[in-house]
């Protein structure tokens, strides 16, 4: 979002979703600390959104998922709000 916003359309490269798993050894974490670092990352862009002038939420930036395409951070502040939803469902079925 920060770099859509500098600017235009900026290309976001591959999150590597799959291999952060590993990588980041996300099942050997303990759960307070993976929660630590859960509200890290969504303030962030929580704070970005907050102050996005009107204006800007059109702005575009080329978006990798689910397919490479141009993308309004609109678009992408939506689907990032549904992948909050999605996984947070992951994240309570853990805990039972």
């Amino acid at each position: 979002m920060l770099a859509a916003r500098r600017t235009p359309s900026p290309a976001f490269g591959p999150m590597g979703r799959d291999e952060r798993v590993e990588h980041d050894g996300y099942r050997s974490q303990a759960p307070a600390a993976v929660a630590r670092q859960l509200v890290n990352a969504v303030a962030l862009p929580g704070s970005v959104l907050d102050r996005l002038p009107a204006a800007e939420w059109d702005r575009s930036a080329i978006y990798n998922f689910p397919e490479r395409a141009e993308r309004s951070l609109r678009w992408v502040a939506v689907h990032t709000v549904h992948e909050v939803r999605h996984h947070l469902v992951d994240v309570r079925a853990q805990f039972g």
